[in-house]
């Protein structure tokens, strides 16, 4: 019988060495440059957040993610996972695949908090692009040219209307509509509704707007994807929803009389659901992966502390009752790492179209046990420190507000575990757990 080899390739070990070394000589020290370190201490959330200004993100605070991005792109990490032909490294040998992602965000959230990956607002020196492989593989020449161009660039920046105020898992229900109508002898469609939860609108050039074109509530088919300038007449951020973690960026919008050509449509009309569903399996992982990775932070921060705290003269790590929660945590995250990447292993393997049907329960595994990890190692760090952990001096309040977030998004933890219940029983012709029998 052939060895298992559970050991990381060679050259992503490689990778995590130049990465850290990159980390330490530029962005440590841009984080550290006159008082950038604001946006990372006690002080955090206050710097980031724009109070009277609906609550959003400082125009400093997001001048310096900028400015760290574009470090991480001269150094040759940001475009990690695209395509060659957009100045990535993703490639037959595995660089970039969806191993090296979950390793990658797992090794830098790991890390704590800081410059080099915040999390609240998906910004990392190793870049997520789900916008990117959204137009890739639906979009029309113009349209890679001129968002994935322009994206790349920092010119085009792109918000996703997907949610409604009354919907949200339930997209099939969704109330937005659009429909066909003709100008100046241009075939186009008109699109009327509101959506919810659309992250970004406060500095977006365009929004993918997601309408019924077709078919019943609750139809699958007959949903569409639309291009739209933000700045159209007929789209308004109405408000900005405040959320546990501050600042916000997530919309309440409305959208009256938007036309736009047919030019505009992304991907085939009445699909567009696919087009939504493009990227979710990769950004679960990923994201599995990063929640992962703030957990063993929080378990790490908390065995050092035990160590060093010395109540009554005995450290807290002497205690059965500081000990055993920590190693529940510790034995969980271990075994969660090795689903991570054994899933990712198994999606590097096969065709995108496959994933579905062949490792969709094994990726809603990861994400909502991910997550929910994460929010519980957080609290148990929060316990270990005591009045210490209860502060925003440490960041453990942070990393909970932000991650319990999660269990919500990407799909809900619910939903999630449904999925996994429709492979284990049968629903839907689904096969129990990828065919194995327990």
């Amino acid at each position: 019988m052939a060895a298992m080899n559970f050991s990381l390739p060679p050259d992503l070990v490689q990778y995590l060495k130049d990465l850290d070394d990159f980390i330490h000589t530029k962005i440590t020290p841009l984080q550290n440059k006159n008082d950038n370190n604001r946006f990372f201490d006690h002080r955090r959330e206050h710097a980031r957040t724009d109070w009277d200004n609906n609550g959003l993100p400082r125009p400093e605070w997001e001048e310096l993610l900028s400015e760290s991005r574009r470090l991480a792109d001269e150094a040759g990490f940001y475009r990690l996972s695209l395509p060659k032909e957009y100045g990535g490294q993703n490639s037959s040998d595995g660089r970039g695949s969806n191993l090296w992602m979950a390793v990658i965000r797992e090794h830098l959230a790991a890390k704590g908090l800081g410059l080099f990956n915040d999390l609240q607002t998906e910004h990392s020196m190793v870049g997520n692009f789900p916008d990117v492989i959204m137009i890739e593989n639906f979009g029309t020449p113009a349209q890679k040219e001129e968002l994935i161009g322009g994206r790349l660039k920092g010119k085009v920046r792109i918000t996703f209307g997907l949610t409604e105020p009354n919907h949200g898992s339930d997209a099939t229900h969704m109330e937005t509509r659009a429909r066909p109508e003709k100008r100046d002898g241009v075939e186009g469609w008109l699109i009327n509704g509101f959506k919810k939860w659309q992250t970004g609108m406060h500095n977006a050039t365009h929004c993918f707007i997601f309408a019924r074109t077709e078919g019943k509530d609750g139809s699958v088919k007959g949903i569409s994807c639309f291009i739209a300038p933000r700045h159209d007449p007929g789209i308004k951020a109405e408000s900005y929803q405040w959320t546990l973690n501050m600042p916000t960026d997530h919309a309440t919008v409305s959208i009256k009389n938007v036309w736009v050509p047919s030019s505009s449509v992304l991907g085939p009309i009445h699909n567009g659901l696919a087009v939504a569903q493009a990227f979710v399996h990769e950004n679960r992982i990923r994201q599995a992966a990063s929640s992962l990775g703030a957990a063993v932070f929080c378990i790490n921060s908390s065995v050092d502390y035990a160590n060093e705290r010395a109540p009554f003269g005995v450290p807290l790590a002497h205690n059965q009752a500081i000990q055993f929660p920590l190693v529940e945590l510790a034995t969980q995250a271990e075994m969660l790492r090795l689903l991570i990447r054994k899933t990712a292993l198994e999606m590097d393997s096969m065709p995108h179209a496959k994933i579905e049907k062949k490792l969709g329960d094994k990726v809603s595994m990861c994400n909502y046990w991910a997550n929910r990890l994460c929010c519980e190692a957080a609290d148990r760090a929060i316990q270990v420190h005591g009045g210490n952990g209860y502060s925003r001096h440490f960041p453990f309040e942070h990393i909970w507000r932000h991650h319990r977030r999660y269990r919500i998004t990407e799909g809900s933890e619910e939903i999630q575990m449904r999925k996994v219940a429709a492979y284990l029983f049968g629903f839907g012709g689904r096969k129990s757990l990828g065919d194995a029998k327990l």
